[in-house]
């Protein structure tokens, strides 16, 4: 078991933060490592990190080649977590509130991955997060955004940022503020080690089948860029900073480094041809990493070469920097995010020729019921923007075919991507659409069945007040530009200012009235405002 610390602290008391600054950690269990990073967090949101730890495990190897973790691979978890928890008690980090841990996709993809979780929680007291690709790709954002914001060039071209790691690719394409794409490609040197393993190829042939492999996944990638953008390569990841160290005008302080393309190909031929045993000596790499760095190069060099660029861009951010961001933001959605996923939403709807204009005036009718019915819901912020985008979504299933819309939509939405959503934010907004006609949730309903208790009321009161929404723009004519809502007995009265004739709109509440009256109790009243 191999330990580094990559920077160092003293955690005396006398250095301890002052008043207002919070000191938090993150720990990513990777496909190869644990890592932990500790920051102070001072009252402004700015984060200050104090230490950085990195201990070998072999996950990796254990779920990509036998599909589950090894008790003994566990217990090495065990070990690594319990040290880890020793320097979290020095530095006086509240264990329960300010430490995140999350699991990648060595523990998701895991069989064992519950007793995993709950081994080490029962041992430790780590709650461990199995994190999908949406959410690492959400987190990732996060770190790198600070990056592009500092510098205006950065923001001029399409960026192309990627992290090979040891399970997979992440791939995030950004243009100017706006995150244009987001995928994850089963593409990790670990997983492609593992799978070359199998092959037990002939020598002469590793170097042709590493680059058939690695291929397949960039032109994939390749495929996911728009044509005709002037592309540059953000690369992130510890295997190519060990490479950018290497040549003599890194700067270790800098945000930002450049590789030349060609002089990386030199250097990958270079160490292709050493053994891990004299790339351990040479570099003084722990062998996890001796074993998985000539193929993440590769694999960094495929693409620049794919995309021809002269040189790569080689960051010095990690997942870690985007969870102590999100720490920072106290763990919630900032406004620039949420209109990121907006963003993500209407470009969604337009793939599937949605009614843009009725789309958004249905949303922002439901943003103004959520705020005016806060006493009878009692949900937080985050179902507010998941009713939004069901709201904006709503009507994608008519792509289809308009009989069974609804159905359709919660297909589409279901699998579909949306940047920063992870996949059980995405079944919700996918319930929330397709509930906004038809039938009323049931415990039978597909997806609607796997969700907690809580999750199902909140699904239940989002879709009743998109109906009710939908109602009042139900002549597409956006002319209901303001409501009140106020309670008498038994009834809701909706009030609406400077209205002419509501016929309409009362038939279409007295259709999808009775979800709202079935979940909150209460009938919908529709009433012109003097």
């Amino acid at each position: 078991m191999h330990s580094t610390p990559e920077s160092q602290a003293t955690p005396s008391n006398s250095s301890r933060p002052s008043q207002g600054v919070r000191t938090v950690a993150v720990i990513d269990v990777g496909t190869a490592s644990i890592r932990m990073a500790i920051a102070d967090i001072t009252p402004d949101g700015d984060v200050r990190t104090l230490e950085n730890l990195s201990q070998s495990v072999g996950l990796g190897k254990d779920t990509f080649t036998l599909g589950m973790i090894r008790k003994s691979t566990i217990e090495s978890c065990v070990e690594v977590l319990k040290s880890y928890r020793q320097v979290l008690q020095e530095y006086q980090v509240n264990l329960n509130d300010d430490v995140r841990v999350v699991a990648t996709s060595a523990v998701r993809e895991a069989n064992n991955r519950l007793a995993f979780v709950d081994r080490i929680f029962s041992a430790t007291g780590f709650e461990i997060e199995p994190i999908d690709e949406a959410e690492v790709n959400r987190v990732t954002y996060l770190g790198i955004q600070p990056i592009l914001q500092s510098d205006p060039k950065l923001s001029e071209k399409l960026s192309l940022i990627v992290e090979v790691g040891g399970g997979s690719t992440e791939v995030i394409l950004v243009q100017g503020n706006d995150v244009v794409s987001a995928h994850t490609y089963r593409l990790g040197s670990l997983r492609l080690r593992e799978t070359l393993k199998a092959y037990r190829a002939p020598t002469g042939q590793t170097r042709q089948i590493m680059d058939t492999q690695i291929l397949r996944t960039v032109e994939e990638i390749h495929q996911h860029v728009p044509e005709d953008n002037e592309v540059q390569l953000l690369a992130m990841g510890g295997d190519i900073r060990f490479a950018a160290r290497q040549f003599r005008d890194y700067d270790d302080d800098a945000p930002v480094n450049t590789i030349r393309t060609r002089e990386l190909e030199k250097f990958i031929a270079k160490i292709i041809e050493m053994t891990d045993d004299e790339l351990v000596q040479q570099y003084h790499l722990s062998y996890p990493d001796a074993e998985t760095v000539r193929l993440a190069l590769l694999s960094y060099w495929h693409i620049a070469r794919t995309f021809a660029l002269d040189q790569i861009l080689v960051t010095n951010v990690n997942l870690r920097d985007g969870l102590l961001e999100e720490k920072a933001a106290q763990d919630a959605w900032t406004d620039e995010f949420r209109n990121q996923i907006v963003r993500a939403a209407l470009d969604l709807g337009r793939k599937y020729d949605v009614d843009e204009d009725h789309a958004h005036h249905v949303a922002e009718i439901g943003q103004k019921l959520f705020h005016a019915l806060q006493e009878e819901h009692q949900l937080d912020s985050r179902y507010e923007l998941l009713l939004h985008l069901a709201a904006l979504l709503h009507e994608v299933g008519q792509f289809i075919r308009f009989n069974g819309q609804h159905k359709h939509t919660m297909y589409i939405i279901n699998n579909s991507e949306l940047f920063g959503l992870t996949r059980h934010d995405l079944l919700i907004v996918a319930l929330v659409a397709r509930y906004h006609r038809r039938a009323s949730p049931k415990p039978s309903h597909q997806g609607y069945v796997t969700l907690g208790r809580e999750e199902r009321i909140a699904v239940s009161k989002l879709a009743a007040m998109l109906r009710v929404a939908d109602a009042l723009e139900r002549s597409r004519s956006q002319r209901i530009q303001d409501l009140t809502c106020h309670r008498e007995k038994d009834q809701l009265v909706i009030a609406i200012p400077n209205a002419g004739d509501l016929s309409l709109e009362q038939l279409a509440l007295k259709q999808k009235g009775p979800l709202f009256e079935e979940v909150f109790g209460l009938k919908v009243l529709l009433r012109p405002q003097k």
